[in-house]
């Protein structure tokens, strides 16, 4: 069956975006879940960036509802709809998860992230607004909320540094893995999705916790400089 890709591909979206509805709202790991309390850790976004996950849904459904119908059998889509698939079937069970589980939820949303990440470095150079942008913004969020979820559960069971030592480890590994991706995949998409994110940082932190804002603030500079630069390079003579 030629439209086998595309129909997983919507049928995982759904799962994926309907599984908010069926658990237990989740707003970070809850003292309990952890031994060392992680109650607002400088790693963690301010509340508001959360509402691109609004986003992240309906253009979801948007791409997997216009693959089926106008790319079911496209070569390039298929090449890269099973990370994808991967990444959403992932997905969908991980709020029930992380309400029960700080380090199966940190495993799970790192599988999650690479296979979006593969997903937008095998994404289609045509029709790129109902695929390889709404997957950059996907990979994008996924990047951030790895480290993010990585430095509170690290925390909160006392690996290494305490919270702050992981924010700095946090913000600098989605960095480091944003850069690379970025340079490769060429997804401006993708780039200012992470930089929403630490933008969500430094708000969060402000100048009570500066060095984490700093930090941040560095991080969007490069990201800002490096989409620049790509878009310049791209730009027809």
């Amino acid at each position: 069956m030629k439209q086998i890709y595309a129909l997983l591909t919507l049928l995982f979206t759904v799962t994926f975006v309907v599984s908010p509805a069926l658990t237990s709202p989740f707003s970070g790991f809850r003292e309990d879940q952890l031994p060392i309390p992680q109650i607002d850790p400088p790693v963690q976004p301010e509340g508001y960036a959360f509402a691109i996950w609004g986003l992240i849904y309906g253009w979801l459904v948007v791409s997997a509802v216009y693959g089926v119908i106008k790319r079911a059998d496209s070569p390039e889509w298929d090449y890269a709809r099973p990370p994808l698939i991967i990444s959403l079937a992932v997905g969908t069970p991980w709020l029930a998860v992380a309400n029960q589980s700080a380090i199966w939820a940190t495993i799970l949303i790192f599988i999650m992230a690479a296979a979006a990440i593969m997903a937008v470095l095998r994404a289609p150079r045509k029709h790129r607004w109902f695929f390889k942008v709404p997957v950059g913004i996907y990979a994008g969020w996924l990047t951030a909320a790895s480290f993010v979820s990585l430095g509170s559960t690290a925390a909160g069971y006392g690996i290494g540094p305490a919270a702050q030592g992981w924010a700095y480890i946090g913000i600098v590994s989605a960095l480091v893995v944003a850069i690379a991706v970025l340079q490769r995949a060429k997804s401006p998409a993708y780039g200012l999705t992470v930089i929403w994110a630490l933008v969500a940082i430094i708000v969060a932190n402000g100048m009570d916790n500066w060095t984490v804002s700093a930090l941040a603030a560095a991080g969007v500079v490069i990201l800002l400089g490096l989409i620049t630069k790509m878009r310049a390079s791209l730009a027809p003579s």
